[in-house]
């Protein structure tokens, strides 16, 4: 039974970083918006926690930048790439024309609560956490909201627009049938924590295993946070499931020669339970809309771990849907021809990012897994060595993206970089 109706201008389902900012951008903008959690928290490892370049400059047009900046995080200037004991640039972000030339990493969980933080303030800004939803709203031939559950009972939310920001394995897009092309990937990531110490190196690292003593062939990366080292290992999906039937023993003794400042700690490793899988997939919906509903963020789109930009996607898709859609929720219910727009938008540089993922995967990745091959091609690696070259341009698309947005909404008498609620609420 209905416990609680609400009404609403725009539901947002999923609090994730497309989620939270869409609904910080709408709210700021006098839209009445409800942002539907499933968890109860923020708490969820492993989870994407770099903040590239044109990321932060978004937050820089909000005025957040300062104040996240000065949270706990790592700023890389440079992505290193270890091959055969040579330390080498894979992406240089020092050269590009924005406020922060670097990539910030973040625990996940501290940026949205930063979002939160920031948006609770706000009269307009409303979010439920628990709050899963599980069917959708509908009347006249269109979404026109949400049931979810939560720990008071069944809460409906009534609403001009619902935007589905909840993930890779959207409720709301299956809720909509709303067809999803898979095209596959051929690996795995497996996650663990290290202990970080004083002396360790703070560089983020990617190498590939050229170890002939190693069982399984792959590409290994660390992003150091402030108190741990996160690691994955990248392998084809048959590798990992045979790795993980083994003793874990055995892959304590890999993990150190992967990484030899690990030899002393890798008995924090106690079992596979330490050792997540993530498994990896990449897809895109056909289309991304349906009349009062549209998917954003990884509900839209899954992208592949390669290049890390699966959040800064997701946050750039945020930005282009409150650019095209704060007017026509001002005005009432936002049409199909609205909906539309939001995807001609995002839909060219997300396919072309996820193309650029697949030939990494099938021609750089996939040898090495297979084993036909220890690292990276010859010709790669003397491009990588030209630092004025290869790296720019990495570091140039994984930045700023394919097609970098901005924020362009019209916040009234705030102006565009005004962060205060309560200049916001007297508006």
């Amino acid at each position: 039974m209905t416990t609680e109706q609400i009404k609403t201008q725009c539901c947002i389902v999923g609090g994730g970083p497309a989620g939270m900012l869409l609904g910080h951008i709408l709210a700021r903008a006098g839209i009445d918006v409800v942002v539907l959690e499933k968890h109860p928290d923020f708490f969820r490892d492993f989870r994407g926690d770099t903040i590239h370049a044109q990321s932060l400059e978004i937050l820089h047009q909000l005025g957040l930048d300062e104040d996240l900046l000065r949270l706990p995080h790592e700023k890389v200037p440079y992505l290193h790439n270890i091959i055969e004991s040579e330390d080498m640039v894979l992406a240089d972000y020092t050269h590009l024309k924005v406020r922060h030339p670097f990539m910030a990493v973040f625990p996940q969980w501290d940026f949205l609560a930063f979002l939160k933080s920031k948006s609770i303030g706000y009269p307009t800004f409303h979010l439920r956490m628990p709050a899963a939803v599980n069917k959708l709203v509908c009347e006249d031939n269109r979404v026109a909201g949400v049931y979810a559950e939560t720990p008071e009972g069944t809460l409906m939310v009534r609403a001009d627009l619902v935007v589905g920001c909840d993930g890779r394995d959207s409720t709301v897009r299956s809720l909509a049938g709303l067809t999803n092309r898979e095209f596959g990937a051929a690996i795995d990531v497996m996650w663990w924590r290290m202990p970080r110490f004083p002396e360790d190196n703070t560089a983020t690292t990617l190498g590939f295993n050229t170890s002939a003593t190693l069982q399984v062939g792959g590409a290994y990366v660390r992003v150091v946070r402030p108190d741990h080292h996160q690691c994955g290992y990248f392998v084809s999906k048959h590798a990992a499931a045979d790795m993980r039937s083994g003793p874990i023993e055995l892959f304590r003794r890999e993990v150190a020669e992967l990484d030899p400042v690990f030899a002393d700690r890798v008995e924090t490793l106690q079992s596979w339970d330490d050792v997540p899988l993530l498994t990896v997939r990449t897809s895109r919906l056909k289309r991304w809309f349906c009349p009062g509903l549209l998917c954003i963020g990884d509900a839209a789109h899954a992208m592949s771990p390669t290049g890390g930009v699966g959040v800064n996607y997701a946050l750039q898709d945020s930005v282009a849907a409150a650019n095209l859609l704060v007017e026509p929720l001002r005005r009432g219910v936002p049409t199909v021809a609205d909906l539309r727009k939001v995807q001609r938008r995002r839909n060219p540089p997300t396919a072309v990012t996820q193309l650029i993922q697949r030939i990494v995967q099938d021609h750089g990745l996939g040898p090495v897994m297979e084993g036909k091959r220890r690292g990276l091609p010859k010709s790669s690696l003397a491009l990588l060595r030209r630092r004025w070259l290869l790296p720019r341009i990495t570091g140039r698309m994984e930045g700023l993206g394919i097609r970098r947005e901005n924020v362009r909404v019209n916040f009234g008498d705030e102006g565009p970089r005004g962060a205060s609620p309560s200049t916001a609420a007297s508006s």
